[in-house]
């Protein structure tokens, strides 16, 4: 049994974060899921943006062009095309598992990340025109970005949180969470509307290096899982959850995203192999997905309580780290990130709609 399938046999979602037309056109998405148990994907402008500076999005970029869509419309036009396409490979396990498996994701834009009144508008606009029920719209989980995910589970909109480092900011967007369905029983609305929460963890070992003690090297973005995890449980346990649980609403599941490693001298499997853990998503790179699908190896779930996640911590404080503070620093440095993407995906789209639309 492909280490792939042992993985969702133990109650993990493996997702694809990834998402091309090519891989669309040539059946490999539908291999995946086929062979290696995919039940989803997410994406990012940077994804996208890879993916058109290809060529393989011409054709479609000259008739939008000539059509006068540019800019950010011309964009969420392509973008879409492929998610409704993805998304309906994905709809029988989403019609299986009752709306909480078979998801993909489409990301409001980076430079509304300050902007709560702007995400909230974007949201629905993404969702209303995506026509799929399992399309999550992706809102990060900054201070500002908070507020948006509680208006957004209240309006119907199914969400991911994205750029969550720490226990702390996996608990503010829990609590959105929570508020927004609350608000929902309260209005006479079904509870069930569907959410994860993104925690990043290769990021936290590439911002430290070799900065701390060799036998911290590589340990602290799962240290800092384990202590997520915990808090995860802990909430799912909790009688505030359990009353919403009765009424019918499905958790806000965590996702472990940001899960292959840099290092050629790590094994590709590192993040996959410690993370797994039932009722959890892992989303992998292509690259991550086929190594571990290769020869991946599945050992015993995730402790309930974190294992040694707080003693790691507790070293790693001794050592100098700040966690708190590193893990805000994670968040606007990552948001940052996502607008220069952005930014350089509509500077190619701009570039290369003049072109085509000439040619």
């Amino acid at each position: 049994m492909k280490a792939t399938q042992q993985l969702h046999d133990l109650g993990q979602s493996l997702w694809l974060d990834n998402i091309t037309r090519e891989i669309l056109d040539n059946g490999t998405l539908q291999r995946y899921i086929a062979e290696l148990s995919v039940t989803g994907l997410t994406s990012n402008p940077t994804i996208f943006n890879e993916a058109i500076g290809s060529g393989y999005y011409d054709a479609a970029i000259r008739e939008k062009a000539k059509a006068g869509k540019s800019g950010e419309t011309l964009f969420i036009d392509i973008a879409l095309e492929d998610l409704r396409r993805a998304a309906d490979l994905f709809a029988p396990t989403h019609e299986k598992t009752s709306g909480v498996d078979g998801w993909v994701s489409m990301e409001v834009s980076p430079l509304l990340a300050a902007d709560t009144a702007g995400t909230i508008a974007a949201a629905k606009d993404i969702f209303g025109a995506a026509q799929r029920s399992n399309l999550f719209v992706k809102i990060p989980g900054t201070p500002e970005g908070v507020p948006a995910i509680e208006e957004a589970i209240f309006a119907g909109v199914p969400v991911n949180v994205t750029l969550l480092f720490s226990r702390e900011q996996y608990l503010a967007a829990a609590e959105a969470y929570l508020r927004g369905i609350e608000r929902r029983v309260l209005a006479g609305l079904s509870p069930v509307v569907e959410s994860v929460a993104s925690v990043f963890v290769s990021r936290w070992d590439r911002a430290l290096g070799a900065d701390v003690p060799a036998e911290l090297h590589n340990r602290l973005g799962i240290a800092t899982s384990g202590r997520t995890y915990r808090a995860y449980l802990d909430l799912l346990a909790s009688d505030r959850w359990k009353k919403l649980a009765a009424q019918g609403a499905h958790p806000q599941r965590l996702l472990w995203a940001s899960t292959g490693t840099k290092d050629p001298k790590l094994s590709p499997n590192l993040y996959v192999e410690a993370l797994a853990a039932p009722d959890t998503v892992d989303t992998m790179p292509e690259k991550t997905l086929l190594a571990f699908a290769k020869d991946g190896k599945v050992g015993v779930a995730m402790a309930a309580d974190g294992g040694d996640a707080e003693a790691l911590l507790a070293q790693f404080a001794r050592a100098g780290v700040d966690v708190d503070a590193l893990a805000a620093k994670l968040q606007v440095d990552g948001a940052r990130a996502f607008v220069d993407s952005w930014n350089e995906l509509m500077q190619r789209i701009a570039t290369k709609s003049a072109a085509l639309a000439a040619a």
